[in-house]
């Protein structure tokens, strides 16, 4: 079963509160489970929210500040522990290697996972979407590409991206005579020829389907970069450490406010707002919700609390608007 949703294992920042814990948030794609910045308490709060560790497939890891990195050394020893059986990648800056070299192997255990490192130079993801992963998943293609943040220390973002492509229309292919595996020929060609010498192009019989996006910008300032990440994004997972009251000390500490987020959404055209990774100076996220729909007001925004399950927005279902989260976040 097609199963594409966010899974919030962790909204804090530097320090956990009694309502936040560590980052963490699991992408379940079809096929694949893509967790990113497992903070401490990670592998508690697989278990909270009922998720298996077995259900990861890449740990994307976008620097190596501990709210965003310290789980993995308890992620290692669960999926050795649980007997994954199939291999993990790990995609994390190359300049932290020491430290990833650390948390895989932090104490005794008999590390039995198939657990494939992958150090991304920061120069390849400077100014262009650097693309570090691709497959099938679910017979669709999928990329995993990254870019430079602007944080205290080397970061990068994530963008996972559906390639682009085509939604078959019945009434179209019965009426040009296509059935069975010629379907299947047009779609990997684009195009087939029938015994009578007649061509149908796919264009013919279906219609565009636009890929699925969805970004992961955390722990930077405002920059280029965070906004193509975002671009198109049918959902964004934005840190906002702070309000728009705490801005300059947001610019001091390399992080974002919740309105600078919906610049980003705003401006690059995604269609819900995940805002996340809340400082414990603040105690409710009602108002980080209040001051993002100030800015975006086309889409959908979210302050995410621990366990939420978010899915992707469809493709073609009008944008709504959420209601403000009341509770303490």
């Amino acid at each position: 079963m097609s199963v594409r949703e966010l899974v919030v294992l962790g909204t804090a920042s530097q320090v956990p509160t009694r309502y936040r814990n560590h980052n963490g948030y699991l992408l379940r794609w079809d096929g694949e489970g893509f967790l990113f910045d497992p903070g401490e308490g990670t592998q508690r709060q697989l278990i909270h929210a009922g998720v298996s560790s077995t259900d990861v497939t890449k740990i994307c890891i976008t620097h190596f500040h501990g709210d965003h990195c310290l789980g993995l050394a308890g992620i290692s020893q669960l999926l050795s522990l649980d007997g994954c059986p199939h291999p993990v990648h790990v995609f994390y800056p190359a300049s932290g290697e020491k430290y990833y070299n650390r948390l895989r192997r932090a104490s005794i255990y008999h590390d039995r996972a198939e657990v494939h490192g992958h150090p991304i130079t920061e120069s390849a993801a400077t100014t262009n979407l650097h693309e570090i992963w691709s497959g099938e998943v679910s017979g669709k293609g999928l990329a995993l590409s990254v870019l430079s943040l602007s944080h205290g220390v080397p970061t990068l973002g994530y963008r996972i991206e559906e390639r682009a492509g085509w939604t078959m229309l019945p009434d179209k292919l019965a009426a040009a005579g296509l059935r069975g595996p010629v379907i299947k020929q047009l779609q990997l060609d684009g195009f087939v020829e029938l015994d009578g010498g007649q061509r149908v192009n796919i264009q013919d019989v279906a219609k565009p389907r636009r890929g699925q996006v969805v970004a992961f910008v955390m722990d930077t300032r405002l920059c280029d970069n965070a906004f193509e990440l975002a671009r198109g994004a049918d959902m964004l997972i934005c840190e906002s450490t702070y309000l728009e009251e705490d801005r300059q000390r947001a610019k001091d500490n390399g992080h974002l406010t919740a309105k600078q987020a919906a610049e980003i959404a705003k401006q690059a055209g995604a269609r819900t707002l995940v805002l996340t990774h809340f400082s414990r100076r603040y105690e409710r996220t009602a108002s980080f919700v209040d001051e993002a729909r100030e800015v975006f007001t086309d889409g959908e925004v979210i302050a995410a609390r621990d366990f939420d399950v978010l899915g992707l927005p469809k493709r073609d279902r009008p944008k709504k608007k959420a209601g403000a989260d009341a509770k303490p976040g």
